[in-house]
């Protein structure tokens, strides 16, 4: 009888332990993929805005200028907000240095999933794992 208590006893704590990595790993893919989404445009003049600075920053990528530079003609050009504006500038710059297309057509591509998507620019921008 003790023997079964034992294993039964055994059985909980290993149970317990896949349930609580169970439960970390959900909570950490959830947390992931809120965390690692572009920002969102939230109106018409936001789209324009993003679509602007996509060319701008695959004009700067495609002459090769490094990425700290880049960002600070990025940084004289547009009045950037703390806190939303910081996070498109970095993620717009990002992604111009991925591409290989050409700057007029990368903010086209990004300006029509802006206003299609009410914003979202995630297919473009892409999204940070």
């Amino acid at each position: 009888m003790d023997d079964d208590l034992g294993d039964l006893q055994q059985d909980f704590v290993i149970a317990a332990q896949w349930l609580g990595i169970s439960i970390a790993l959900v909570l950490l893919l959830a947390w992931g993929s809120v965390a690692s989404a572009a920002p969102r445009a939230e109106n018409e003049q936001e789209c324009t805005v993003a679509a602007d600075m996509a060319v701008v920053a695959r004009a700067l990528a495609e002459e090769k200028l490094e990425v700290p530079k880049a960002e600070l003609i990025m940084r004289r050009i547009y009045t950037i907000s703390p806190l939303r504006g910081e996070e498109l500038l970095q993620t717009i710059l990002e992604a111009a240095y991925r591409k290989v297309e050409p700057a007029g057509e990368f903010a086209s591509k990004l300006f029509a999933a802006c206003m299609v998507t009410g914003g979202d620019m995630d297919a473009i921008l892409g999204v940070k794992l």
